[in-house]
């Protein structure tokens, strides 16, 4: 495949995206959305509590779709059909990892998440379900405990896994417990989460173990320039990911079966953690005269995550980064 200069180029594809015609929302649902629960009535009550298996893919995604319908009313002045609520960003993200293969056993000693076994089960086994269980739990204990879900907080309770049940909290208090920060204010779970669940990426092959450590630090950057998680803009977003799991073999930008969008991410991704380590991981840690840093999140508000890193990977340094390319260095916003 070739992949040739300018990086950008590769990019203007999305973010010039027109959805122009005719087309439903529902259409841009993630997966099994309808066989999904949409009211706490659709999960069992157990000792007059709402039971909720979050290890069971509709069933979590079900926690995301009960957030949406109780949230809806926020967003009603802004678009039709709950179109520009914020919190589609949730459950598209789980779409994408349950489509591509993110949610089995990577050890593959069951057969969670396989097609030829559990094909619903979500394994505690793999780093992007546990990542996901917090970016669940938490936001939809947190709406339940706010009051704006209309239930009473001790009526709901979550499974454990089948096993590392001590890694999750399964209700209100243990979450608010575990986790005082986090339940107000999310941004303060990534750095908790890097200590609890990396270890689990041993189980990838090198290429996806990088790429999970990529995505993570992006998300602190999505955080700071207020990345608008619509529907229709993440959406267009997740096809610039992989669309399946990264093998050894792989290697951004010259994955063949991959599109030039999504080996650019990659690559994109990749050079975006290697600017974080080298200004000083963390943008808990970001300081005013930090000017790089500034700099990476002025261009992703300006320019949209996908447009800033077509701009970084056209104008880094192949010297100081190691990429193997023929562009020269300036980045600058």
């Amino acid at each position: 495949m070739a992949f040739l200069p300018p990086w950008a180029s590769a990019l203007v594809g999305c973010i010039s995206v027109s959805l122009a015609g005719a087309f439903s929302l529902s259409d841009l649902h993630p997966p099994l959305w309808n066989k999904s629960p949409g009211q706490f009535s659709d999960y069992r009550v157990e000792n007059g509590k709402y039971v909720i298996d979050p290890w069971v893919y509709p069933k979590r995604m079900g926690m995301y779709k009960i957030l949406l319908n109780k949230t809806a009313s926020y967003f009603e002045k802004f678009a039709p059909d709950n179109e520009l609520n914020l919190f589609w960003g949730l459950p598209l993200q789980h779409g994408w990892q349950y489509t591509t293969g993110r949610l089995v056993d990577p050890s593959q000693r069951t057969d969670c998440g396989y097609e030829s076994g559990d094909h619903l089960c979500i394994s505690v086994d793999s780093w992007w379900a546990d990542m996901n269980y917090f970016l669940s739990a938490l936001p939809f204990l947190a709406a339940v405990d706010s009051g704006i879900m209309g239930i009473s907080s001790d009526k709901i309770t979550l499974l454990p896994p089948p096993k590392d049940q001590t890694k999750f909290c399964l209700n209100i208090s243990s979450c608010q417990s575990s986790f005082p920060k986090t339940m107000s204010k999310w941004n303060a779970l990534y750095k908790v989460l890097f200590i609890i669940t990396f270890c689990v990426l041993d189980y990838y092959s090198k290429p996806e173990g990088d790429f999970g450590r990529d995505w993570y630090v992006s998300l602190d950057y999505l955080a700071a320039a207020y990345f608008p998680t619509t529907i229709i803009t993440v959406t267009e977003f997740q096809k610039a990911l992989p669309p399946r799991v990264l093998v050894d073999s792989d290697r951004a930008p010259f994955i063949s079966n991959f599109t030039d969008l999504q080996n650019t991410v990659l690559l994109g991704l990749n050079l975006l953690h290697q600017v974080d380590d080298a200004t000083g991981k963390g943008l808990n840690t970001l300081k005013k005269t930090n000017v790089t840093r500034l700099s990476v999140i002025r261009g992703m508000r300006s320019e949209g995550l996908l447009g800033f890193l077509g701009g970084l990977l056209e104008y880094s340094s192949p010297q100081y980064f190691g990429l193997a390319t023929d562009v020269r260095v300036s980045v600058s916003y």
